[in-house]
C-alpha cells in the first residue's frame, strides 16, 4: 500500500470565491430496474447545454417498496445498476472509456489521497463493509466485493452514493477539480421513517462533503404518499424527522479538519425527491388548468407552497418558479396520460395529478439557473432537475502539505462506509 497523505493545509487568511455549476436530479423510478433502452432517457436528463461541474441525483423506489425488500437486508445490486449506467452516461458523452465491474478488496477509512505511481492511477470504490489498516489506522480485514473500477481517462468520479431500500443518491465530479480544490469530509447519512416511523420504505439518505471553505450538504428524500386531507401534516413530521435525526458524526481523524454535524451545519444546502405533496384541488379542476398550461392558477393550491406559507414546513427555503406539467402520476410506462380522469377504464387509479417531485435549496451563494422536468416514460413519475450556480470560498494562496496533485487521485470510501450513521 502507498503512502498515504491527509488533505492538510497552511492558508493564508484571506479568501477568493470561485463558481461551481451543480446538476440536482430527482427521479421515482416506480420500482423498475434499469435496462439498456434506459441509457437514451439518462442521457435526455443528464445533458443540459452545459456540462456541470457535479452531478447530484436522488431516485425513489429503486426496489419494488414490498416486504421483502423493506424489512429483509439491504441488497446493492439495484444502487450497483444505476451506478454504473449513470457514470455510462456522464463519461462517454465527452468519448471516455468506461468502467468494468471487477472484484477487488479496497482499503477504506473516510477521505483521504492515496499517492500512486502515473501509470496505475485508479479510483474504485467497492462496498467493503469494514475500515481497513493503513499506515496505523484502526482498522480489519477487508472482504472482496464488486468494485467499479475506471481504467483511465473518465472525466467524472463519483464520490458518494447510498441507498436504503428504494432510496438512493449519488454524487458524481469532475476528475479536474478533484486536483484544483481539496475536497474532504465525505460523509453520509440515512433516516428511515416509514412504517411505525422507522422503516425505511419512507425517509431519506444524505451525502454531507466539503470543497475548500465550503460545506455542502444534499438530501435525497422520499415522503408519505396520500392525498386525503391531513396527509401533508403527515409529510411535515417527517420532515422533521430528517431534521432531528440526520447526522454525520466526526471521528478522530476529523479534529483538525471539523464539518457539520447536521444538515442546517452546512453553507450550502440541497433537499430534492418525491416530496408527495398534493394539490388543494379537484381532479377536474386540476386537470383543466393543465390542460391550459396555466401553471401559476395551480400553483395556488399547491400544498407545499401553502405549508411553506403558513411556516409548517422548510421556512426560509427556495424554490424555483415551476413552469412545467405536474410530475406525477401517469398512467403507465410509456404513456403520456395521466392515471385516471377517463371512465370505465378498470383497475387505473384515480389520482388527481401534482408536483410531487421537487428541489429546494438553503443558504447564501446559490444561484438557480433553469428549473425543469424530462419526459422520460420509464415511469409513472416524470424525472425534475435544477442547475445551479454555486459559490465557493477558496484560499488565495492554499498549498496542500505534502501532497503533489500531480501524482495523486482521490481514493474515496464506498457507498455504504462514509461515515454513515443509521438513526
Amino acid at each position: 500500500m502507498e503512502d498515504v497523505y491527509v488533505c492538510s493545509f497552511e492558508m493564508d487568511p484571506c479568501t477568493s470565491t470561485n463558481e461551481l455549476r451543480i446538476f440536482v436530479g430527482t427521479w421515482n423510478v416506480a420500482g423498475r430496474s434499469p435496462v439498456g433502452s434506459l441509457a437514451v432517457d439518462l442521457d435526455e436528463w443528464l445533458k443540459p447545454q452545459d456540462a456541470a461541474d457535479i452531478y447530484v441525483l436522488g431516485f425513489q423506489e429503486i426496489v419494488p417498496l414490498k416486504t421483502r425488500t423493506v424489512i429483509g437486508a439491504e441488497d446493492p445490486t439495484e444502487a450497483t445498476n444505476w451506478n454504473m449506467l449513470i457514470g455510462k452516461t456522464l463519461n462517454e458523452n465527452f468519448g471516455c472509456p468506461w468502467l468494468t465491474p471487477m472484484l477487488n478488496p479496497i482499503p477504506s477509512d473516510n477521505y483521504h489521497y492515496v499517492k500512486i505511481p502515473a501509470s496505475e492511477r485508479r479510483a474504485s470504490f467497492s462496498g467493503v463493509s469494514d475500515a481497513t489498516r493503513m499506515r496505523g489506522i484502526r482498522s480489519r480485514t477487508p472482504r472482496q466485493q464488486p468494485t467499479l473500477a475506471w481504467v483511465g481517462g473518465s472525466k467524472y468520479k463519483l464520490m458518494a452514493s447510498k441507498k436504503m431500500v428504494g432510496v438512493f443518491i449519488s454524487v458524481w465530479m469532475k476528475k479536474e477539480l478533484l486536483r484544483k480544490y481539496c475536497v474532504s469530509n465525505v460523509k453520509v447519512s440515512s433516516v428511515a421513517c416509514g412504517i411505525m416511523g422507522y422503516l425505511g420504505n419512507k425517509g431519506s439518505v444524505s451525502v454531507s462533503m466539503s470543497i475548500e471553505g465550503t460545506s455542502f450538504c444534499f438530501i435525497a428524500a422520499h415522503l408519505a404518499s396520500g392525498e386525503k386531507t391531513g396527509d401533508e401534516r403527515r409529510r411535515n413530521y417527517q420532515v422533521s424527522e430528517i431534521f432531528r435525526r440526520t447526522s454525520f458524526p466526526r471521528s478522530a481523524k476529523d479534529d483538525d479538519n471539523p464539518h457539520p454535524l447536521t444538515i442546517l451545519g452546512h453553507d450550502r444546502i440541497f433537499w430534492f425527491g418525491d416530496l408527495n405533496y398534493r394539490l388543494d384541488l379537484g381532479d377536474n379542476s386540476a386537470r383543466n388548468l393543465i390542460k391550459k398550461q396555466d401553471w401559476k392558477a395551480l400553483q395556488e393550491f399547491d400544498q407545499l407552497r401553502r405549508e411553506q406559507e403558513d411556516g409548517g414546513v422548510f421556512q426560509g427555503w427556495r424554490e424555483g418558479n415551476i413552469e412545467f406539467a405536474p410530475t406525477y402520476k401517469y398512467s403507465s410506462s410509456n404513456c403520456n396520460r395521466y392515471s385516471g380522469g377517463l371512465p370505465n377504464r378498470s383497475g387505473e387509479k384515480q389520482r388527481t395529478p401534482a408536483w410531487c417531485d421537487r428541489i429546494l435549496w438553503y443558504g447564501k451563494g446559490v444561484k438557480l439557473l433553469s428549473y425543469f422536468r424530462s419526459e422520460s416514460k420509464f415511469s409513472d413519475h416524470r424525472p425534475v432537475s435544477a442547475l445551479f450556480s454555486t459559490q465557493i470560498e477558496v484560499m488565495k494562496s492554499a498549498n496542500p502539505r505534502f501532497v503533489d496533485k500531480d501524482t495523486i487521485v482521490p481514493n474515496i470510501m464506498p457507498p455504504e462506509q462514509i461515515g454513515d450513521k443509521q438513526k
